[in-house]
């Protein structure tokens, strides 16, 4: 079975205000994670952590599709807990003056075996608080 989270929200504001705010890394910190080695280019690496001074998550990803306005498309890994990868997608579609936000992340159950921490209920509720939240307030305000 495949676990995807799939999490859509319409916002108020324009396709390329939500676009930079996915795509600059000094937007990203306001909302989302601080990735400081993050660039926007076809198979760009980038590196972060959870929020907080834990620093207990390496994410790794790599960019693998970007579609500017409108698709960016990355894995996420942890190269220290696993192999495994799996793929994030933003979709953006202009809807009327604002935008419509999809998020899908496929791939979890390879982190099946990775315990509580990766469970995909997790990584849904996480999603959920940013897409829904973060990331609406932030590209509205």
């Amino acid at each position: 079975m495949h676990d995807n989270v799939v999490v859509k929200q319409r916002v108020n504001a324009p396709v390329e205000k939500v676009w930079n705010a996915l795509t600059d890394k000094a937007q990203m910190k306001e909302w989302y994670f601080d990735i400081p080695d993050f660039e926007l280019g076809l198979h760009n690496e980038f590196n972060f952590y959870e929020p907080g001074d834990a620093k207990k998550f390496h994410h790794h990803g790599e960019i693998l599709e970007i579609i500017p306005q409108s698709k960016l498309k990355h894995s996420w890994s942890y190269p220290e807990y696993s192999k495994d990868k799996t793929l994030v997608k933003w979709e953006l579609e202009p809807d009327g003056e604002g935008t419509m936000v999809t998020l899908t992340h496929k791939g979890l159950e390879n982190f099946d075996h990775l315990g509580l921490d990766f469970a995909t209920s997790n990584f849904e509720d996480g999603w959920k608080e940013i897409v829904g939240k973060a990331l609406k307030d932030y590209v509205e305000n």
